[in-house]
């Protein structure tokens, strides 16, 4: 193996890494915030509306996110990311009588802006990583990290439960914060500083994408993504404590293991959509999966009535398989079809609309369940899916940056 190919690796697994530690504290956090704020005797949507600058930031971070990485490098943008989540959990550790509404959303929207400047950083990373003509290993090393890093945010969930369980919120907040600052020190010795630097510094104008590939799969992830957090985010973690009246690391727990299955189907995607590798998926297949999702929240909510608790957790282990290949499915494609110079400013357009689908499914998700309950939410999430494998349609037959390029 040359010298060239260990570098990457060794970078890849620093980027890794790096998103993976990130990654646990953001799962903890979000699942801290929704149990010890519906402890505190918050509403459903009351809830939903403390993340609301998470997701919002989100949308502004991936649209400039992108433009900043090209110009400054995807090592800057991901060490400004953990910063930012070290001084969102800093501002958390407040006793909880300074805890208020605006408080809390202010510190999640620091949140918001660290995920995804993180997240843009490794998706994008990997490109310049991995040979333009190794399409196949580009979806295996998109696919590993996508899964790895959802398995991660469900031992997340899990950490958030149990924490707030353990040392309570503030003392789960320092817990996290220490471990960040240690990750923080290595990831600034061990990436390489020249990492995702556009060799032309890109205009701002260009942070719109020009190509209707990713324009198309872009609007298809938006859907996508709304309709999981319709139901997810606020109304599952909520009915499985009020309704089903589970205990809150009970409920961290099954959401955790929700997840990390999920993230391991990611992770194994290639061998199911892309026939071990040797044929790397294209828009057809993404149009494909979406359209079997579309009918499962539907007879989810349909089969709700009787025997609940099962109905809930077999509902979830399929939901979450079928749901992983079709994310695992946009990973691969959006890094495909993204420009190799430059490619974060593609990734980041792409991740704007996930994170507006994520906006749009949790304000949903706190509204919808606080006026018609979780049936309503997975009505609504198989509505989302339909437009999300309509849309599918006129993505490209054939998954590969020459062809997303000629458009």
């Amino acid at each position: 193996m040359s010298n060239l190919a260990n570098s990457a690796i060794r970078q890849y697994m620093v980027v890794t890494s790096n998103y993976w530690a990130f990654t646990l504290t953001d799962g903890a956090l979000r699942m801290l915030v929704v149990l010890h704020f519906h402890q505190l005797g918050y509403g459903a949507l009351s809830i939903a509306l403390l993340f609301l600058f998470y997701e919002f930031f989100g949308v502004v971070t991936n649209l400039f996110g992108g433009w900043l990485g090209a110009r400054i490098g995807l090592n800057k943008t991901m060490n400004i990311g953990l910063s930012l989540q070290i001084i969102a959990l800093l501002m958390l550790t407040l006793p909880t009588d300074y805890l208020s509404m605006a408080w809390v959303m202010a510190a999640q929207a620091l949140s918001g802006i660290a995920k995804d400047l993180n997240k843009m950083s490794a998706k994008s990373a990997i490109k310049s990583l991995v040979d333009e003509s190794a399409q196949s290993t580009l979806f295996k090393w998109v696919a590993i990290l996508t899964g790895s890093k959802n398995a991660l945010k469900g031992v997340g969930f899990f950490l958030g439960g149990a924490l707030l369980h353990l040392v309570g919120f503030q003392g789960a907040m320092w817990i996290m914060l220490i471990g960040l600052i240690i990750v923080l020190c290595c990831s600034l010795i061990l990436l390489t500083k020249s990492l995702g630097v556009s060799k032309s510094k890109p205009k701002f104008t260009e942070v719109f994408s020009k190509n209707r590939a990713i324009n198309i799969l872009s609007a298809a992830r938006m859907f996508l993504f709304a309709s999981r957090d319709i139901w997810f985010v606020v109304a599952l973690p909520v009915y499985l404590s009020e309704t089903i009246g589970w205990d809150f690391w009970i409920v961290g727990s099954v959401i955790a293991g929700w997840v990390i299955m999920y993230g391991f189907i990611q992770s194994i995607a290639p061998s199911i959509t892309g026939k071990k590798s040797k044929t790397p998926p294209s828009g057809r297949s993404a149009a494909l999966w979406a359209g079997i999702l579309c009918f499962i929240p539907a007879l989810f909510a349909l089969s709700l009535g009787t025997n609940e608790v099962w109905v809930l957790l077999v509902g979830l282990g399929i939901f979450g398989t079928v749901f992983a290949l079709n994310s695992s499915l946009h990973s691969y494609l959006i890094v495909s079809y993204a420009r190799k110079d430059g490619t974060s400013l593609d990734v980041g357009f792409y991740y704007m609309a996930n994170a507006m689908g994520r906006l749009i499914g949790t304000v949903l998700s706190g509204a919808v369940f606080q006026l018609w309950g979780l049936e309503a939410c997975l009505y609504f999430s198989s509505l989302m899916l339909l437009i999300a494998a309509i849309i599918s349609l006129w993505l490209p037959k054939a998954a590969t940056t020459q062809t997303a390029a000629s458009v």
